[in-house]
């Protein structure tokens, strides 16, 4: 029962304070961080009892598969250097650094000093997301650390898994066991994506309740994940890798689907988010009781680990700042950092979260030989305190960097780029009804020519409406009175069904239309959705 009031209360939480952050320009999750952190030393208020190992499972499947969502594989083939320099480089430049560290400051052997710094190392994307998606930064620079932290997890785990392994045994770490287990646990993971990602999608053709839909998109990211941990794969890969290609084949005619679905995730990520931020706060307290030296010395050594996590970011980023300007970007893909107030962003950015907790309190509490893990407290710790300094830091002040900065989206890019892509959409209806087979759709008579005139003319209008704007609704007839009432009931009954069968084939173009823009290079995914989001909406009119 307790356990189920701090979750409720988590929840609940989350929900007050997302209104409070909105009025206070904060991110809601940082503030329930240091509520929960300010709870756990409140009396009577015990942290969850969650194992460890369900940890990373119970939370970091239905965040990733969320955030996936938003983005799409476009977007990663122009962005793969990128990603690279950041997913895997600067991870494991980060992990070497702390490594080396954590060796001269304690003296740990190279295997543990690994294990921690893989847990310190990837930033967290869904701390991004609830942190940089509200301040109005360019989405180009949310789209990177969007992605770069939702395959950072997979590089540090690999390697978490394979020093916590040697610790364990007591035996020696190679760098080929490191290459060959990633290389491994990713193609695997890769394969499984794509397999569930169709077999998911067979089933959805096939179903026809939206709420059973929205149930399988539920328990298809939970599935995925524990089926690649089954099989010693990236679970993080595996559930991207699956949500990428179940959004990149949605189907253009479930519009009811993909309304209720945004609506259902976006509160289920908000309460799992909320309640993953509240664990967060509330280990605090276990953690530090768990310190088996003195505590201003362990705490001394994380002030140093967290100036070195936050110095090779910063580093990192003025290397990949120097590679822009001295290097020559695809046609679509736009330099990212492009100028020193960008770069600085995208370090300060770096916020630890959910995967750094789960790694720490995943370390082992004894070795095959029964010796308890060597400095297990003290690398909890040093982990937690690197989680807090790079998500309250950055968190607290990231909006007045972005203001003093100067770097809020261009207003008018964002709109230009929507009413671009309305354009399409609206040529695409247009094409439609022009092509459309009369009597296929029972419009072969004078008054269905009407009626394709008249919509033909409102879809001509129509690029401002679906880039924001309200837009016309058909209209019934001209109300003119007639002697025979049912004469004039049946036009009227017949025109509507006109009206709606035409509506419906030219509002189906726009939305295929809009699909496919979705999956090409240089377009925005998030434009894409706001863009597909008012069709749907008209299209259940």
């Amino acid at each position: 029962m307790a356990v189920l009031l701090v979750v409720v209360g988590a929840m609940l939480a989350a929900v007050l304070l997302a209104g409070a952050g909105d009025r206070l320009r904060l991110p809601w999750p940082v503030l329930l961080l240091l509520l929960g952190a300010a709870a756990a030393f409140v009396p009577g208020i015990d942290p969850p009892d969650i194992e460890p190992d369900l940890i990373l499972p119970l939370f970091l499947p239905p965040l990733l598969y969320a955030t996936a969502q938003r983005t799409s594989w476009a977007l990663f083939r122009v962005r793969w250097r990128t990603i690279a320099f950041l997913a895997i480089g600067l991870v494991v430049a980060t992990v070497a650094a702390v490594a080396g560290t954590v060796v001269a400051l304690t003296g740990a052997g190279v295997a543990a000093a690994l294990a921690l710094g893989a847990a310190v190392a990837p930033p967290d994307p869904v701390a991004v997301e609830a942190v940089a998606g509200p301040l109005r930064v360019p989405r180009r620079l949310v789209a990177t650390l969007q992605s770069e932290g939702l395959f950072n997890d997979a590089v540090a785990l690999v390697v978490f898994q394979t020093a916590v392994a040697a610790v364990v045994a007591g035996n020696g770490l190679g760098p080929l066991g490191l290459g060959l287990g990633f290389l491994y646990g990713a193609a695997v993971a890769v394969a499984l994506g794509l397999a569930a990602a169709w077999l998911a999608r067979r089933i959805l053709d096939r179903l026809t309740d939206v709420v059973a839909s929205n149930g399988l998109t539920l328990v298809l990211p939970f599935a995925v994940y524990l089926a690649a941990d089954a099989l010693r794969a990236s679970g993080v890969i595996a559930v991207v890798v699956a949500a990428l290609q179940l959004r990149q084949h949605s189907d253009a005619d479930a519009s009811e689907a993909r309304l209720t679905g945004s609506a259902f995730w976006a509160v289920v990520e908000m309460l799992v988010t909320g309640v993953a931020f509240a664990l967060i706060g509330l280990e605090l307290r276990t953690v530090v009781e768990q310190a088996d030296r003195s505590l201003g010395t362990i705490l001394a050594h994380a002030g140093i680990v967290c100036a070195v996590v936050v110095g090779v970011r910063v580093v990192w980023m003025g290397c990949a700042l120097l590679a822009v300007r001295t290097g020559r970007p695809t046609p679509a893909e736009r330099a990212v950092p492009a100028t020193a107030g960008e770069a600085l962003v995208l370090a300060w950015a770096g916020m630890r979260g959910l995967a750094t907790l789960a790694l720490a309190l995943a370390l082992p509490t004894t070795l095959d030989s029964g010796a308890p893990f060597p400095d297990r407290a003290e690398f909890v710790i040093i982990a937690c305190s690197v989680l807090v300094v790079t998500l309250v830091g950055p968190g607290l002040t990231l909006p007045v960097l972005v203001r003093v900065l100067g770097l809020r989206e261009d207003a008018d890019a964002a709109g230009a780029a929507e009413r671009t892509l309305a354009g399409r959409a609206r040529r695409a209806a247009l094409d439609e009804l022009a092509a459309i087979d009369r009597r296929t759709v029972g419009v072969d008579d004078e008054q269905g020519e009407q009626v394709l005139d008249e919509l033909r003319s409102r879809f001509a209008r129509v690029g401002a409406a679906l880039a924001g704007d309200d837009a016309p609704r058909p209209d019934d007839g001209d109300g003119d009175r007639d002697d025979d009432y049912r004469e004039r009931l049946a036009k009227l009954r017949r025109r509507r069904e006109q009206w709606s069968r035409l509506q419906a084939v030219a509002l189906a173009a726009a939305r295929r239309e809009v699909l496919a823009a979705r999956a090409e290079p240089g377009t925005d995914p998030e434009v894409a959705d706001r863009v597909l989001r008012r069709l749907d909406v008209r299209s259940l009119l």
